[in-house]
């Protein structure tokens, strides 16, 4: 499986795409960032994010885009570019019928470091341990975005063989395993219910 990630920024945007399968070691396939200038307007800024995005989904023709979750943080103004260019990555993937997968910071360190409160120095030395890589990728938002590309090969790929599954035997999945099992109890008894 091909995943490409991208860690969303307005003046950075971090993208890296990884091959690999759960268990099994993974390959590097490109990293680097999409980078705008703070001088330009808005518009032009997510255009230039947009055809960013669109060459390295053309080039790399990844599988599945795992884009990290935007989350609250104290400044308005970054968390407002962070979630612009989160759905511009989010739109283009869309556009051409990929599976997009969120994931939230505390998720994907958890994944690649084993700690939800791992820092970015963590986050990019396991990321180079686990590509075999000479030298850390940068800067950081290149790093995150292949530990968001590596959270998804791991944590996708139940998801992804469910729904192979069920293309190989003809049905569309009619629901995913957490909707199925949401509302219940550990017996599987739905709440109010007897069973």
């Amino acid at each position: 499986m091909r995943v490409m990630g991208v860690d969303p920024g307005l003046t950075r945007c971090g993208v890296g795409a990884v091959e690999g399968r759960p268990g099994a070691p993974l390959t590097l396939v490109k990293v680097g960032v999409v980078r705008t200038s703070v001088d330009d307007e808005i518009g032009a800024r997510l255009v230039a994010i947009e055809a960013g995005i669109e060459s390295w989904l053309d080039e790399v023709e990844p599988d599945a885009v795992a884009v990290e979750r935007v989350f609250a943080q104290h400044n308005l103004r970054t968390v407002m570019g962070t979630a612009q260019a989160s759905a511009v990555a989010i739109l283009c993937a869309s556009r051409r019928g990929l599976p997009v997968a969120l994931h939230t910071p505390s998720e994907v360190k958890a994944a690649i470091t084993g700690s939800g409160t791992a820092d970015k120095r963590q986050v990019g030395t396991m990321v180079t341990r686990l590509l075999r890589l000479a030298e850390m990728p940068k800067p950081a938002d290149a790093a995150d975005a292949l530990a968001l590309a590596i959270c998804h090969v791991w944590r996708g790929g139940a998801h992804n063989r469910l729904a192979e599954a069920a293309a190989r035997a003809g049905a569309a999945p009619t629901t995913s395993a957490a909707a199925y099992f949401r509302g219940r109890g550990r017996a599987g008894y739905t709440r109010g219910s007897t069973k």
